[in-house]
């Protein structure tokens, strides 16, 4: 596999000198970065006219921009990103932020959503930004489900539970998929979903696929002892049975319609399959992301970041996750830990609750 190369492997050590400082100081301050600023910090002696140059070198990568002309740089997108994953140094949680989380959430005798409005509360009082919370998944019984696509990488599942409760979830659908078959996925749900969980409607549709395969193997049985069919990666999701000619078929007294009813039981079979494939989706949840303006397509939030962390239950499992929104020159080095530190204490809390 070709690995895709980095703007990195282009610098060397003053040029990623350089481009850490610009980005640390904009992160500070939200000013643009001049070059006798960073005289002043460079870790050996260099002119304003050599750190120029090596800024418009980061310009020209697409790493740095010039809002102003003769002003100094700020990041891009592209290298907000970059120093995010490669040269981000996460501190140690402040003694002052670690005490002030768990005595937020030191009563455990509250609902969850009393703790949860003051989880909220917290993140946003320490981090000056917006908090995100999103509660522990519903395993009620769904009264409705709907499909709708974001884009072609992107849809979003809206459960409406028996008890009142809605659940808006993202995820990435099946290759291929389009709005109409997301519409046909869910009318077969709704009409099997009254009164079943998630986990149970994914037993359905599982019964429902074997219930097919075998009808196709029963069909299928002598045409594929005869030669005039065969299977094609027989037992996998991508399984397909290649009929040897519609002529064949019917040369040798074989009935059309038998080869009609074969072709309707497997579409309908890879329509389950995709079915299952979304209920899949559905019930996962998302790991640790930084989402940096256009990047975060879901709330369109152009010039906002994301720092969102999962947190789990006894079993490991994702049930839900914090987060904290704020313009993209955030302190991620100090909030980070505070949203991974809130995310652990709300999973230990949510498994000591069973």
């Amino acid at each position: 596999m070709t690995e895709i190369e980095s703007p990195f492997d282009n610098m060397n050590d003053r040029s990623r000198e350089v481009f850490r400082r610009v980005v640390q100081s904009y992160l500070e301050s939200g000013d643009p970065v001049g070059s006798r600023t960073l005289t002043r910090e460079m870790s050996e002696k260099v002119s304003a006219a050599t750190i120029r140059n090596v800024m418009q070198d980061l310009e020209h990568l697409g790493l740095l921009d010039s809002p102003h002309i003769s002003a100094g740089r700020v990041p891009t997108q592209i290298g907000l990103r970059m120093f995010v994953d490669g040269l981000l140094e996460v501190r140690d949680l402040d003694a002052v932020d670690r005490d002030h989380l768990q005595n937020t959430m030191s009563s455990n005798s509250d609902g969850v959503p009393a703790l949860m409005d003051r989880v909220g509360g917290a993140l946003s009082g320490l981090t000056q930004g917006a908090s995100l919370v999103l509660t522990p998944k519903t395993e009620a019984p769904i009264k409705h489900i709907e499909f709708v696509s974001l884009g072609p990488d992107r849809a979003l599942v809206v459960l409406v539970f028996a008890d009142g409760q809605v659940e808006n979830r993202v995820f990435t659908p099946p290759m291929g998929q389009t709005p109409s078959s997301m519409r046909e996925a869910a009318n077969f749900l709704n009409a099997v979903a009254e009164g079943r969980t998630v986990s149970e409607l994914q037993r359905v549709v599982s019964g429902e696929i074997s219930k097919r395969r075998q009808e196709i193997d029963t069909l299928a049985k002598d045409m594929v002892e005869s030669g005039l069919a065969l299977w094609e990666n027989e037992g996998t999701a991508s399984e397909r049975l290649i009929v040897r000619g519609r002529s064949n078929l019917i040369n040798e007294g074989g009935d059309p319609a038998e080869l009609d009813r074969i072709k309707t039981l497997f579409d309908d079979l890879e329509r389950k399959r995709d079915i299952a494939e979304f209920l899949e989706l559905t019930d996962e949840g998302e790991g640790v992301r930084i989402f940096i303006g256009s990047e975060n397509k879901l709330f369109s939030l152009s010039g906002s970041s994301l720092v969102v962390s999962p947190y789990m239950n006894a079993d490991r499992k994702i049930i839900g996750a914090v987060g904290v929104i704020g313009p993209t020159r955030l302190n991620y080095g100090r909030i980070v830990p505070i949203v991974d530190y809130t995310a652990q204490l709300i999973g230990k809390l949510m498994a000591d609750r069973g």
